[in-house]
């Protein structure tokens, strides 16, 4: 038997998810931030009587510091390593939870959901599984400093101020991007990029996920109006995908003015909040969470707005 991949952290958070009888959340974060970015998230989620666990990447550091020293420790880390993390933190949960993942973390969720293994899940801007074909030019460029040298898939990769201000930080005022850099931006491992830019090309490729799985439960798939990375071509197409999923509701709301660091920037709130109106609404709030999950076959766009 393989050793177990859950920090004492994870670990700790599971034990006091399971000893609070609340529904569990599990946030997971994408390429170049760390789990401790979804703190406001999580006090927002837990003032509306959830409970929640911010899963690592195996070899995550504890702060943005050691992330930035040991900026190797997530070298040749896959999508399959961390999706498998994953589903090892929730299997130690007593209930099964609702995955909230942004970027890669996006696409995790999707993957963990569709083990069949969550209540529902919610997917921000997320990274592209198998199957989504539109390849924008705002993303080639963003992805350029990791998939321009071929080297770098054994690697990590630590974007410049500029880098990250394209991808990441386009959508907001020079002074917030920068403090956004300096404050949440560490070394990500390239390869997970790699895996999604040759999924289609690839009949066994890690990225493929189960969209039509009836224990997936609600999906909710956010777009940013602004984002580089991952623009609405992206996340439209995911959800086109997971909408054929005959037996859950699944949706696609795009938030207004917002870009790919929406999960950090002063705009996390308002973003969190369109994710809370969408678990009531599937009966997945904190107050009904063990209820039914909408009409079935019922899929809603939206506009999200403060």
């Amino acid at each position: 038997m393989s050793a177990t991949t859950v920090t004492a952290r994870e670990a700790a958070e599971v034990a006091a998810a399971n000893d609070s009888g609340r529904p569990p959340v599990v946030f997971v974060h994408g390429l170049w931030l760390l789990a401790g970015s979804w703190d406001r998230w999580r006090a927002r989620y837990e003032e509306r009587g959830y409970a929640t666990v911010a899963v690592d990447w195996p070899g995550d550091q504890t702060d943005v510091a050691s992330a930035r020293v040991y900026a190797d420790a997530l070298a040749n880390t896959s999508v399959t390593d961390v999706a498998d993390h994953v589903a090892e933190v929730v299997a130690g949960l007593d209930r099964a939870p609702v995955l909230v993942g942004h970027s890669f973390g996006g696409l995790l969720v999707q993957m963990v959901a569709g083990r069949g293994v969550a209540a529902g899940a919610v997917a921000i801007d997320p990274a592209p599984s198998q199957g989504v074909l539109p390849l924008p030019l705002s993303t080639l460029k963003s992805s350029l400093p990791v998939l321009g040298n071929p080297l770098n898939i054994k690697r990590t990769v630590l974007l410049t101020y500029e880098e990250f201000r394209y991808g990441f930080a386009n959508a907001v005022e020079p002074d917030e991007a920068r403090a956004l850099y300096d404050e949440f931006h560490v070394p990500a491992p390239a390869r997970p990029l790699f895996e999604a830019a040759s999924a289609n090309l690839n009949p066994w490729a890690v990225t493929k996920v189960d969209k039509k799985n009836p224990a997936r439960g609600p999906l909710l798939v956010v777009t940013g109006e602004k984002d580089h990375i991952v623009p609405f071509a992206l996340s439209n197409a995911a959800y086109q995908q997971q909408k054929k999923n005959p037996h859950h509701v699944t949706e696609l709301i795009e938030i207004p003015h917002v870009g790919h660091s929406l999960v950090i920037d002063r705009h996390w709130s308002e973003v969190a909040d369109c994710t809370l109106g969408f678990l009531e609404r599937v009966g997945l709030g904190a107050d009904g969470a063990d209820g039914a999950d909408g009409a079935d076959g019922v899929d809603q766009d939206g506009d999200a707005t403060a």
